[in-house]
């Protein structure tokens, strides 16, 4: 694996795609708003002009864009993918999306191209990005997985295939659903550290080590606690989405989760008040507005 395609240029693949470029990957790259392609195209990488051409020749196709409806226009849309890919070529999708969508999308893929599909989405946030340091929770033939492995290390500490395809959205919907409930929990701990008088910069040093702690503790808490939204590291909007997802798979399982009920309006709540592109910290502010 030489040539690489990497669509979707966000807040995770920009820094992903900056990665494979580090490693000496030959890398075509396209993104619905180009002026993203402009810090990777001046270290060298290949800027094209729709998702059809950039899939043209490459060895893998990588895909890290904003959910169900954003992979099928790359990928099935006028110009997308499925246009330019070649028969027994790898599509990597690093997206969060639903896992039914996936299966169809895996079927649809092969029979119109001959390529497989491999779900792959990930988890350490921007930081994790940054340092290749991601976690990736594969679906998928096991032999293509493994054939993935030189392009996933200049990524990630741990990959692991979960099963077919499909499996890997699953596994993400599982951990979506612990990240946004968890930051709602930080929140209302912080918020309650604040009313009863408790330092809440203090809290996640305090509470380090211990059983409540965890990396979006470490994090997001004294963010909270010292209104610093910004960078933005994980969107609201995506965590909406993200709880939208579990609760389908959950329906379609006939799984409670009633936990990840409360979670999804408690975020759609603060999306709404205007809050959908800000970054996960900002959910103190609806807290703080409760009464």
């Amino acid at each position: 694996m030489k040539t690489l395609a990497f669509i979707g240029l966000g807040l995770m693949g920009q820094r992903m795609a900056s990665r494979l470029l580090d490693a000496g990957f030959a890398l075509t790259v396209w993104n619905r708003d180009q002026t993203k392609t402009a810090a990777l195209v001046a270290r060298g990488a290949r800027l094209t002009a729709d998702p059809a051409a950039a899939a043209q020749g490459a060895d893998a196709v990588l895909l890290c864009v904003s959910d169900t409806a954003a992979v099928e226009a790359v990928v099935f849309g006028a110009s997308g993918v499925a246009a330019g890919i070649a028969a027994g070529t790898l599509l990597v999708d690093f997206s969060s999306i639903a896992p039914d969508a996936t299966r169809d999308f895996a079927t649809r893929l092969q029979q119109q191209t001959g390529a497989s599909w491999i779900d792959a989405p990930v988890s350490g946030g921007t930081g994790g990005a940054e340092h290749g340091t991601l976690a990736i929770m594969a679906g998928g033939n096991a032999a293509a997985i493994e054939r993935l492995a030189p392009v996933f290390a200049p990524l990630a500490a741990r990959v692991t295939r979960m099963g077919e395809v499909g499996a890997g959205q699953v596994t993400k919907v599982c951990n979506q659903l612990i990240v946004a409930a968890n930051s709602l929990l930080i929140a209302e701990a912080v918020a309650l550290a604040e009313r009863a008088g408790v330092d809440p910069a203090r809290l996640a040093p305090a509470l380090a080590g211990g059983f409540a702690d965890s990396k979006p503790l470490q994090i997001l808490a004294p963010r909270m606690a010292s209104h610093t939204h910004e960078p933005v590291q994980w969107k609201v909007a995506t965590l909406e989405k993200d709880l939208g997802n579990a609760m389908a798979l959950a329906a379609s399982c006939h799984s409670p989760v009633p936990l990840a009920g409360q979670a999804l309006a408690l975020m759609r709540r603060h999306a709404e008040a205007g809050q959908a592109q800000s970054d996960l910290s900002t959910v103190i502010d609806l807290y703080r507005s409760l009464h």
